[in-house]
């Protein structure tokens, strides 16, 4: 069932897909949407030049993560990049440090509208690596806000991503991040609704969210708000979980869209294993199996996924 939440069994560029490996007898594939999405590549291949060129005031600062991979954080250290915890006391922190930074990168998650209206007035540089995708969601946000809908947002009200688009909405929405959340909602009926989403949501959960609130309501207007990639890959795990023997989901544990990944596809296949890093690969998970099929979330390197593809060719 689709509105269940999984729990995660944390074991501790390839060409894409359908290219296929046989090993004794084992079909390895790998999937065609595997590794960075385009926002993310956008990102990390902005950030990298950032921290290269000489003209970018220094030092460079990050608002958290870049993405949630500690690989990739960690490539981006080593570029002289520091890194901001982003936290209630954000802007103190901001203020004590203001001198030091040459210039503030916001994420790929994006951020709310009063960063970049602290940044000006402090005269801050900034440079926004802001997936294009998020900042629809966010632009989306407050256009609703500044029309008065009650806003819903599908997504984890916890998540980098789903804090930003809630600041644009003035911090007046609803969360929707579960099923047991649909009989909690409390609309104004005569009120309109728009509906937004994360755009890394579960697309399923996303439509039965929808399908009960046009049910209940009569004034809803929604927004397909989950990007293309994400569809791609869930739509991919659904299918090719219940073709293979074994599913391998690479991605961080803090990442939402590998976790889903690996949700949809254990939903289907019980021998579906979600790993971060090529060596939490098992043998005994193989034994038996003839196909396998790997893929990775969007924010999950290369140089990751041919290293487990690597370990796969000699078990």
């Amino acid at each position: 069932m689709f509105c269940k939440k999984a729990k995660i069994r944390r074991e501790s560029r390839f060409t894409k897909s359908g290219e296929e490996s046989k090993i004794a007898g084992m079909q390895i594939t790998l999937s065609k949407y595997a590794g960075f999405c385009d926002g993310v590549d956008r990102a990390y291949e902005m950030v990298k030049k950032i921290a290269t060129d000489p003209k970018v005031k220094k030092p460079v600062y990050i608002l958290g993560s870049l993405v949630h991979n500690q690989d990739v954080v960690k490539s981006i250290e080593k570029l002289g990049v520091k890194k901001i915890r982003v936290g209630k006391d954000l802007f103190k922190l901001l203020d004590l440090m203001r001198n030091k930074i040459g210039t503030l990168v916001i994420t790929a998650h994006g951020m709310g509208p009063k960063i970049y209206a602290y940044a000006a007035k402090k005269g801050i540089a900034v440079a926004d690596t802001t997936c294009p995708k998020v900042i629809r969601v966010q632009r989306l946000a407050k256009v609703f806000k500044d029309k008065h809908y009650q806003i819903i947002i599908v997504g984890e009200k916890d998540h980098k991503e789903v804090k930003g688009i809630c600041e644009w909405a003035g911090n007046k929405v609803f969360f929707l991040q579960k099923a047991a959340d649909f009989k909690k909602l409390k609309l104004t009926p005569k009120k309109k609704i728009a509906v937004i989403s994360q755009t890394t949501q579960n697309q399923e959960f996303v439509k039965c969210a929808w399908k009960f609130l046009q049910n209940k309501y009569s004034q809803v207007e929604i927004v397909d708000t989950i990007c293309l990639a994400t569809q791609n890959r869930q739509d991919e795990a659904r299918r090719e979980a219940s073709q293979n023997d074994v599913v391998i989901v690479i991605g961080s544990p803090e990442s939402a869209n590998s976790r889903r990944l690996w949700e949809i596809a254990s939903e289907i296949n019980s021998k579906s294993y979600f790993i971060e890093r090529a060596e939490q690969l098992k043998k005994s998970w193989f034994r038996g199996a003839k196909k396998v099929w790997v893929t990775a979330g969007a924010s999950t390197p290369d140089w990751i996924i041919s290293s487990a593809i690597g370990i796969l060719k000699k078990t």
